[in-house]
């Protein structure tokens, strides 16, 4: 499911290069772009890719319907030629890259596009937004899974992100290992599981806390979660269980300080006989916030707008760059901007352990092949035509053995190098 058209999710100058490429006969010179990262986030050690499924979809989609070119020829964006070329226009070219979920570094080439130079230029504002958006929220989410240490975590950032960016937000993050979602939209449209019960509104509906709490119970079972801190958390957690009893599920304590609360709440839940009855935390979780409560008894946490933000790294840095025309590589040389010509091909090396040691990336050319090594790219799109793409199941497994496979040092939360440093060979 996706939003349609999306043939206008697209930079003005995009289908400017193509009616100049049109008119001056370069239009259909064979050609290689590719989509990397000239360097990670502050404070990051890795990137996760992420949205390469959502994008495949899209493009299966790109078509300019007569009322979007009418629209671009009465503004002038387009002249007739180009109006003409656009109402045919499908995507025919071949795209490869590494599988969602893999983890990638500076000089990674995480996703090449081919075929001619029109069709290829036309995919370049789509593929950066998907991309770079999914990509920055997959790293911060699985820094927050990495920090959860196994407790189980639920994405509820709908109401801090647009409404689009928020189902693909939450695509992102059970990705990157979270276990359910409150947005219900990415649940239809992505089978990940949903969940939520009661926000402080609903006890404020009611005259009192007790009977706020019983209407629940009465609603939803004893297998709710109870939000204890409308008021005061002591009482309402001892109203909670004398209304539900011992066995209720969960409270929720959405605000103060959370490590002391949730010490205090396991010992007067013990003390009320409630020892089964988990502990859930919200209110403004990252990852950071999610390590220093890693001693303390909570059971899972929930996180909104870091998430949906990409926990203060809301774009991956993604770019991409034209690296070869008709066979031959060609290199931007601005200062700081530079590129390396021609296609890439990169593998993942690895000891005997599985621990990955290094990337290396070809240019027009094949790394030698050794025992551990991993080629990381895979085919997404053969002659216009989608093939054997992953499933979002898939993609977290992907993303959950990657992370086991980096030093441990590369999981640390503070600053550092990459956790797997990149070999970019040139071509010669």
């Amino acid at each position: 499911m996706t939003m349609g058209h999306p043939a206008l999710l697209t930079d003005h100058y995009e289908l400017t290069m193509v009616s100049a490429a049109l008119k001056d006969g370069t239009a259909d010179r064979q050609s290689v772009f590719e989509v990397f990262a000239r360097r990670l986030p502050p404070g990051r050690r890795y990137g996760v890719v992420a949205g390469t499924g959502r994008l495949i979809d899209l493009i299966r989609e790109f078509r300019f319907s007569t009322e979007e070119i009418d629209y671009l020829l009465e503004r002038s964006v387009v002249d007739e030629q180009t109006a003409a070329w656009l109402a045919a226009f499908r995507f025919q070219g071949d795209i490869e890259g590494y599988a969602e979920g893999e983890l990638f570094f500076p000089g990674s080439p995480i996703l090449t596009v081919s075929g001619t130079f029109v069709e290829c230029v036309m995919l370049e504002t789509l593929a950066l937004s998907v991309l770079n958006h999914d990509s920055a929220i997959a790293a911060a989410a699985a820094r927050m899974v990495t920090a959860a240490r196994g407790r189980a975590l639920i994405e509820m950032g709908s109401r801090r992100a647009h409404e689009e960016a928020a189902v693909a937000a939450t695509r992102a993050a059970y990705l990157a290992g979270f276990s359910s979602t409150s947005n219900l939209a990415a649940g239809m449209r992505y089978g990940i599981p949903t969940a939520g019960t009661a926000a402080h509104a609903f006890t404020l509906l009611h005259d009192d806390e007790a009977t706020a709490f019983a209407a629940q119970v009465a609603a939803l079972g004893k297998s709710t979660t109870l939000l204890v801190d409308t008021y005061d958390i002591a009482q309402g957690i001892r109203t909670a269980i004398a209304v539900a009893g011992p066995d209720l599920r969960a409270i929720r304590i959405d605000s103060g300080d959370l490590s002391v609360l949730a010490h205090h709440s396991r010992e007067l839940l013990d003390s009320l006989g409630a020892t089964e009855t988990k502990i859930i935390v919200s209110g403004d979780l990252d990852e950071y916030s999610i390590a220093a409560l890693a001693a303390e008894p909570v059971d899972i946490y929930g996180a909104g707008t870091s998430v949906v933000t990409g926990s203060g790294a809301p774009t991956a840095g993604l770019v991409y760059k034209l690296v070869e025309v008709d066979g031959r590589p060609v290199v931007k040389r601005s200062e700081h901007k530079a590129t390396i010509g021609g296609r890439k091909t990169a593998v993942r090396r690895h000891k005997p352990t599985g621990t990955a040691t290094e990337e290396i990336v070809v240019s027009q050319g094949a790394p030698e092949q050794r025992t551990g090594d991993r080629l990381l790219q895979r085919p997404y799109v053969v002659g216009g035509e989608p093939v054997d793409l992953p499933s979002l199941a898939d993609s977290r497994e992907h993303l959950r053995q990657g992370l086991i496979s980096i030093p441990w040092e590369g999981l640390k939360l503070s600053a550092g190098d990459p956790a797997v440093p990149v070999t970019v060979v040139p071509a010669s």
